[in-house]
């Protein structure tokens, strides 16, 4: 259970955060930047999306207690919000919102690129703040598998900075029709997993 708690974990996050879908954002927030420079932005922006989702899976669900929010009704909003953003990756729309936030960043001048817009909203946005949480109530307060959680978010966070840090090769070697096709297959596996996170919140309220 504990392996299939990992794995599951583990895809979740991968799919939500899709670290190889960041490579261009990547290059377009840090262009014309020393490589230097882009080193510290991708361990700065890694540091923060970490912190938010360590902190999503720690207090995240004492949080919803607090705000008198039911698990499998977050469930299923969260299952309706990794939908919305799996439509977006199969249509190919959330390249190009990705690529707008961007440019924005870069027409207004943001200061910390690193906190904006890569760490959040790219990073550590709604979605995968929403996975990291349901997730956590998985693990029904087991210390164990809220450490594999942990562990995990760590993983693919560091998977975030190995791309970031190989962000010029991996975007001449995958080439747009490869990013492409990528991002939609992603995107059906991501809708799947949203419309089981919905079933779970639906026998939950079915049965209590």
């Amino acid at each position: 259970m504990l392996i299939e708690f990992a794995v599951s974990a583990l895809v979740t996050l991968v799919v939500v955060v899709d670290p190889l879908g960041l490579v261009p954002t990547f290059l377009a927030v840090t262009h014309g930047l020393p490589e230097t420079a882009r080193r510290q932005v991708a361990w700065r922006a890694c540091l923060i999306a970490v912190a938010i989702l360590a902190g999503g899976a720690l207090i995240g669900d004492w949080l919803l207690r607090a705000l008198s929010i039911t698990l499998p009704a977050f469930r299923i909003a969260g299952g309706l919000l990794l939908f919305s953003i799996a439509s977006e990756m199969v249509f190919g729309v959330r390249t190009a919102r990705q690529t707008m936030t961007a440019e924005q960043a870069l027409d207004e001048h943001v200061r910390n690129i690193a906190a904006f817009p890569l760490a959040i909203p790219l990073m550590a946005g709604p979605g995968a703040i929403t996975a990291t949480v349901l997730l956590a109530g998985r693990g029904d307060g087991d210390v164990t598998r809220l450490g594999v959680l942990l562990a995990v978010v760590t993983i693919v966070i560091l998977a975030c900075l190995v791309v970031f840090v190989g962000a010029a090769t991996i975007g001449k070697w995958l080439g747009p029709t490869a990013n492409s096709v990528l991002s939609r297959l992603l995107g059906v596996l991501l809708a799947a997993l949203a419309v089981q996170f919905v079933v779970d919140g639906v026998r939950a309220v079915m049965s209590g």
